[in-house]
């Protein structure tokens, strides 16, 4: 029987970063290519055929639209390719979570879509990205990782693509899932998943064009006045996630204000900014217009907020019914 056939897709990050000395901190992000990161990856003998494909070789922190529709077309070619069994994407940490979360959103789920980084770069003592990306090869290659949606593989741990978040900024174990943990466990010779597939056969649940909505995130702290709504609002402002303290709240005089937005018809989502919990509606939430963003992140929040916004749903019962799905 013949070894799968995965599509590498290279965006960068840490995983394919430098810092010319196994024990400097600072390092740059994306200096190797995907050619001699595949050639790394031919010593680890693993059981699958790979190509490779540079589409952006940066930190993720400068991850946006562009490089997401670039991404968003290879997957969907990989989709109906009958010589691709999987796809993986090398992507830095920073803002993995969101490109995860937008591809789940915009993709079937026929095939494995697996996401990986690392933590160190590649020429650190203990550098992880290798046995990640084994991982993440060995996730991919299991038919049982169709189904799924999109993953994020790290540290000897799979995320489905609406749990998972950053959760601490040094250390391998960076990564956390909420409200899962994690969906399976899996080293380079064994994958151990947890439950059967939920998503057997969906199609992708939202278009994706290069050009997205402007959502902001209103990030809440004490002392804060309502001018700030205002110095977020532009002409072209289509929504705007509260990232909130304790269960998506606010001052009053912030609230206020965000409730004049909503009447105005720009949907207002009530988000935390604790990395665990969820934000349910609240009583004056009908009143006020507001959406409880439920389990997801300000920036997952607002990834939503963009698809729905952009297929034309904007009204606040429909939008909460998508952030109420699993």
């Amino acid at each position: 029987m013949s070894a799968p056939k995965l599509l590498i897709l290279a965006t960068g990050g840490t995983i394919a970063g430098m810092a010319g000395s196994a024990t400097r901190h600072e390092y740059l992000p994306g200096q190797i290519g995907i050619a001699e990161f595949l050639g790394q990856a031919e010593t680890l003998a693993l059981n699958a055929q790979m190509t490779g494909k540079q589409i952006a070789n940066i930190g993720s922190e400068d991850m946006g639209p562009v490089i997401w529709a670039k991404l968003h077309r290879e997957c969907m070619a990989a989709m109906t390719d009958p010589d691709c069994d999987g796809v993986i994407i090398t992507h830095g940490t920073d803002t993995a979570e969101e490109t995860a979360f937008l591809l789940d959103l915009t993709l079937p789920t026929s095939k494995p879509v697996v996401i990986v980084g690392a933590m160190r770069p590649a020429d650190a003592v203990g550098y992880d990205g290798l046995r990640n990306f084994a991982n993440a090869v060995r996730v991919a290659c299991d038919p049982a990782a169709a189904g799924r949606g999109v993953l994020l593989v790290m540290s000897d741990r799979v995320h489905a693509a609406r749990d998972v978040r950053k959760a601490r900024t040094r250390g391998t174990e960076a990564f956390q899932g909420f409200p899962r943990d994690s969906v399976g466990l899996v080293t380079p010779s064994a994958l151990e998943w947890f439950g059967a597939p939920w998503r057997s056969d969906e199609a992708a649940r939202y278009a994706l064009t290069e050009t997205l909505p402007d959502v902001p995130i209103l990030f809440i702290h004490a002392g804060m006045t309502p001018d700030y709504v205002a110095r977020l609002l532009a002409p072209k402002t289509a929504g705007m996630v509260v990232c909130g303290v304790g269960e998506g709240n606010m001052p009053n005089p912030v609230r206020a204000e965000l409730v004049k937005l909503a009447a105005s018809g720009i949907p207002i989502v009530r988000a935390s900014r604790l990395d665990e919990g969820l934000v349910d509606r609240e009583p004056e939430d009908d009143a006020n217009g507001f959406i409880a963003a439920r389990a997801l992140t300000p920036p997952k929040a607002r990834v939503l907020l963009q698809m729905l916004v952009a297929s034309g749903v904007t009204d606040p019962a429909s939008i909460q019914s998508a952030f109420d799905g699993r």
